[in-house]
């Protein structure tokens, strides 16, 4: 088979096809780039490009209510910003973590109407200009294009109005808890529209949804099935009414999950997080008709040459079989994976993952 193209890759990949090789893809922290640098990786150098992965282009639009951005503190380590969520919160400039959120705007349905009438789907938050300059670019190239989706509980909890009062309000308000789910992806819904009868037409949805953590999940399957699943099939039936495919990333371990995911048409699950307790072999062999597995490689064992590769060589030969497998980390790849480490994985499973 001739060498294809990123988007003919993903589209026998969904099509639960043999490709020539499984794509390949990942998302390093900023510090991981950083340290990758300062280890061999050429300044102004893309990742991407440099490693040969293959092309994944995503569009933005912008569903929030627009708080006013500002910078609350800034030092050489750390800064704290306010996003335009109204979320107080601090990254590490030079580590890879996840932000540490100290306070939130959004604490309650009042609150919550103020900013929600703030959230109207106006033209002015596409990016329009962004698109007009890279769109033929990433069509030209044959990347994988997706629009990304900002609803559901993950985003709610973390970014919207925080972790604790989210869970609580799931049992002692939920209806509040739907309202917030239902207009974000009302709103980015109106927006991608725009964007698509504008002519750029994308090939996925892409959306994150953490529902679990380590061996268990943030809620019941009831809970899911009344609260976020009907919301969830809202997307996915939008997607599939434009002729395109839906993929959800959702940490920790949703198993309990699953089957629910693939009765509303869910096509892709990711990141299969091993160290959760995702199986993804076990994913593979009871779903893999249905889904495309996207990640199960461990990052626990990526700065382990040796576990690292024995992992691969389990996992990827059975995960790709009849096509329906990306090949990634089981989230992000950490700053304790050096630039040599990620260039033997991501060689060896070019070698690992051919069809050929």
């Amino acid at each position: 088979m001739k060498e294809l193209s990123s988007h003919e890759r993903f589209q026998r990949m969904y099509e639960h096809r043999d490709a020539d090789r499984i794509p390949i893809i990942d998302y390093p922290w900023p510090a991981t780039v950083e340290r990758w640098h300062r280890e061999g990786l050429p300044d102004g150098a893309d990742y991407v490009e440099y490693f040969g992965l293959d092309h994944v282009s995503t569009i933005h639009v912008d569903n929030s209510p627009r708080f006013e951005e500002t910078v609350v503190e800034e030092t050489s380590e750390y800064v704290i910003t306010k996003t335009h969520w109204g979320v107080t919160l601090k990254n590490w400039k030079h580590m890879a973590s996840t932000p540490e959120f100290l306070d939130f705007t959004i604490r309650d349905p009042d609150s919550w109407k103020v900013a929600r009438q703030r959230m109207t789907p106006s033209p002015d938050r596409i990016d329009w200009e962004g698109l007009k300059k890279n769109y033929p670019t990433w069509r030209k190239n044959n990347h994988w294009i997706q629009a990304y989706l900002f609803f559901g509980f993950d985003v709610t909890h973390s970014w919207i109005a925080g972790t604790e009062r989210i869970l609580v309000s799931l049992v002692t308000d939920p209806e509040w808890c739907i309202d917030i789910f239902n207009h974000c992806l009302d709103v980015h819904l109106a927006l991608l529209e725009q964007v698509w009868q504008a002519g750029y037409t994308f090939d996925a949805i892409t959306w994150c949804d953490d529902m679990g953590f380590k061996h268990s999940q943030f809620f019941s399957t009831r809970t899911y099935r009344e609260i976020l699943k009907p919301i969830h099939k809202r997307a996915v039936d939008w997607a599939h009414q434009h002729g395109i495919y839906a993929h959800l990333h959702s940490c920790g371990d949703i198993r309990p999950f699953i089957p629910d995911l693939i009765d509303i048409g869910v096509n892709a699950l990711n990141p299969i997080e091993v160290k959760a307790g995702m199986n993804p072999i076990e994913i593979k062999q009871a779903y893999g008709n249905d889904l495309v597995l996207h990640g199960g490689i461990n990052a626990v064992l990526w700065e382990n040459p040796e576990a690292i590769e024995e992992e691969m060589r389990k996992v990827i030969p059975v995960v790709k079989e009849n096509g329906g497998y990306i090949f990634s980390s089981d989230h992000s790849v950490p700053s304790s994976v050096g630039f040599e480490d990620f260039r033997r994985i991501t060689s060896l499973a070019k070698v690992l993952g051919n069809y050929q």
